[in-house]
């Protein structure tokens, strides 16, 4: 038994953020309807089509769930999304500021006749404020939120290579539901959620926030490095790899000399004998330790900085991640079946010794329409009738 079995989920969603929120309670359990566009779909399903001819965001975001083909501009088809909401444990939405609203499914609206439902509205800047109606996509909440001006190099910023903001406000999201359901099982009563990307992506920003605090400079943009380690961030090794390393202590500087360059002298040298000194000069110790990476491949260089003790990574790209002999050794890839073929996916992180996580197909647009549909009572002619409309 899964912790949110016969939990029942509707989520009017497109992108990333209610999409990756939604997916979530999948897995607990949850039985999540996907309303969708009749034909098109989530406009995400278009994104791209790198997993056999699929979007790549529309694979890891949407498996375990249901897809009801419904044209909400049509009356018939919202009062079919309506007989769904009374069944419904949890409403999840994204869609463009007011629209949800305009439909009649604001909390407000809603729960005079479903008082036990949980609303979650989630949008670039929340319902109120000056910038309630702006446009919000992932590259831009990363700007308003600050994190563009912290990464990067000195010379340009550089967004996260992921969809960070859609991120933070999806597991948002799912927490703050996981928490309604919660409350709900001690009151009775729904309740409304309203998550924000800008919020969710400044609680993430919490550190350097507090670094510059009352007008103090702000962390400088390093690239890979640290702002004020040394070394600590990526050295080229001599076969063309890239290993992350960090030093921390005086200690670990020691058995850096000692073990991994082999000069042990240079522990003592005056121009590296504290952190401070080691970035201020951090240039020329650079020269060094990439004189001695380079006659070293990337195994040997791993292979001395764990005899040491030292901290380190591989700079893995995405092929080296699909190969990756950790996530291989605990079993985290599961097939998973997709409308194109079976294709592997990660297991949700945080394994659990009392359930198993659900695992289901990712659904082709509208593929369970006409049973949900049954599932309300209507009949063969009230279908057919519904899809000759464009209704589903």
């Amino acid at each position: 038994m899964r912790p949110l079995d016969g939990i029942t989920v509707v989520s009017l969603e497109h992108a990333i953020a209610a999409p990756f929120c939604t997916r979530q309670l999948a897995d607990l359990g949850a039985r999540v309807i996907k309303v969708e566009r009749p034909g098109v779909g989530d406009f995400a399903r278009a994104y791209d089509t790198r997993v056999k001819g699929q979007s790549s965001h529309f694979i890891w975001t949407n498996r375990s769930k249901e897809s009801l083909s419904l044209d909400l501009k049509q009356p018939e088809a919202l009062a079919v999304l309506n007989e769904v909401l009374q069944g419904a444990d949890v409403l999840v939405q994204n869609l463009a500021p007011g629209a949800a609203a305009r439909m009649g499914l604001a909390y407000e609206t809603l729960r005079e006749r479903c008082p036990r439902l949980i609303v979650c509205d989630i949008s670039g800047y929340g319902e109120d404020g000056p910038y309630r109606d702006k446009k919000a996509y992932d590259l831009l909440i990363q700007s308003e939120a600050g994190l563009l001006s912290i990464t990067g190099t000195p010379d340009e910023p550089s967004k996260a290579g992921n969809s960070i903001a859609d991120i933070a406000a999806g597991m948002v999201a799912y927490s703050a539901i996981l928490a309604a359901l919660l409350q709900r099982g001690r009151t009775g009563e729904g309740s409304h959620i309203d998550v924000s990307m800008l919020e969710s992506l400044a609680e993430w920003m919490g550190y350097p926030l507090y670094y510059a605090f009352e007008g103090a400079s702000p962390p400088p943009r390093t690239a890979a490095s640290h702002a004020s380690i040394y070394p600590y961030g990526p050295f080229a090794a001599g076969d063309g790899g890239t290993v992350m390393l960090g030093l921390q202590n005086e200690r670990e500087w020691k058995l850096f000399c000692d073990t991994v360059l082999e000069q042990p002298d240079l522990s003592t040298d005056p121009r590296f004998h504290s952190n401070a000194q080691r970035n201020q000069h951090r240039s020329e110790l650079r020269a060094l330790i990439l004189a001695v990476f380079a006659m070293l491949d990337t195994e040997a260089v791993v292979a001395r900085l764990d005899r040491a003790q030292i901290a380190n990574a591989r700079m893995n790209d995405m092929a080296g991640v699909w190969s990756h002999p950790q996530l291989a050794a605990r079993g985290c890839w599961q097939p998973v079946d997709t409308p194109a073929g079976t294709v592997p996916a990660l297991l949700p992180p945080g394994r659990h010794s009392g359930f198993d996580y659900r695992m289901d197909p990712v659904p082709a647009v509208g593929q369970h329409t006409q049973a949900i549909l049954r599932q309300l009572g209507r009949s063969e002619a009230d279908i057919a009738t519904l899809r000759a409309a464009g209704a589903i």
